[in-house]
């Protein structure tokens, strides 16, 4: 029998050496994707979409980024 129990929190994981959390927005509409970006090559890797402040903030909670870490916004 299959039970459900609490969800438990995990923290995802990035490679911190390599990539970078970013937030990609659209200048056309203003939509708003999380993810990360390699530091050498430049490519991005798509997370979720941000539309609230929460959305951000789960994100954030996800991957162990501290609320104080700035998390750069490109174009």
């Amino acid at each position: 029998m299959f039970g459900f129990g609490r969800r438990k929190e995990k923290h995802l994981s990035y490679d911190r050496d390599r990539e970078k959390p970013v937030i990609r927005a659209s200048i056309c509409n203003g939509e708003q994707v999380a993810g990360f970006m390699e530091k050498t090559g430049g490519s991005f890797s798509e997370v979720m979409k941000i539309s609230t402040p929460e959305d951000l903030e789960e994100f954030r909670k996800m991957y162990g980024i501290p609320d104080d870490e700035e998390i750069e916004k490109v174009y």
